[in-house]
């Protein structure tokens, strides 16, 4: 009897299984997850920045306070019959600059001057510098009157000076920048002060001080 040899091997399937489509289709779902995930951390990123940048961060201007001006030299003369006039002054201004921001304020070399009736008769460098966030920085300014240019205006001088009254102003201007967030932003702080200094008693008899700030 004779045996018949069966083929046991396995004959190839008509559909074989898509293996490679299967794995290109996770590779791509894979990329597309993660390309989601990183655009939503961005977003999420500038959004916080946004926040921040708006609230915590944001630019205020810094304060500039003067805390009292006095006459630390005074030399005025006049005499009605020759006409003639002496006038040296100088003022020592101590004044404070205030820096709110939560990063540093840092500012430019700036100026502080000393006017009569709208006419520029001093005036004091104010050095540049840097102040922390939050900190304060004092400073004290020395205003010597520049005596030709306070007399070129002579029939204003004398009128006052027979009043009894000389009308000064201060002007304190300090320009600077903060950087918020990489974003550098120019700020202004002013100080002005109106003062009258009394001819018979050599001193300053009364003061108005205004602040002005702006971005």
């Amino acid at each position: 009897m004779e045996l018949k040899k069966l083929n046991l091997s396995s004959s190839p399937s008509p559909h074989p299984t898509p293996l490679r489509g299967m794995d290109s289709d996770d590779k791509r779902r894979r990329r597309r997850r993660c390309c989601l995930v990183v655009a939503a951390v961005l977003i999420g990123l500038v959004l916080l920045l946004s926040v921040l940048g708006a609230t915590v961060f944001k630019a205020r201007r810094p304060i500039t306070t003067v805390n009292s001006v006095a006459l630390r030299n005074t030399d005025i003369a006049f005499d009605a019959l020759r006409m003639n006039v002496r006038f040296n002054v100088t003022l020592d201004a101590s004044i404070t600059v205030k820096n709110p921001n939560k990063v540093g304020f840092k500012f430019e070399n700036s100026s502080a001057f000393l006017e009569y009736r709208g006419q520029e008769v001093g005036q004091a460098p104010i050095p540049a510098g840097q102040i922390g966030p939050g900190q304060t920085l004092p400073m004290n300014l020395t205003l010597t009157v520049m005596a030709d240019r306070f007399l070129a205006n002579s029939r204003a001088v004398i009128s006052d000076l027979i009043s009894g009254s000389i009308p000064l102003s201060t002007r304190t201007r300090i320009s600077g920048k903060v950087t918020v967030l990489f974003i550098k932003v120019h700020v202004v702080s002013y100080a002005s002060c109106n003062l009258n200094i009394s001819v018979s008693t050599r001193s300053i008899s009364n003061s108005d001080c205004t602040y002005k700030t702006s971005l």
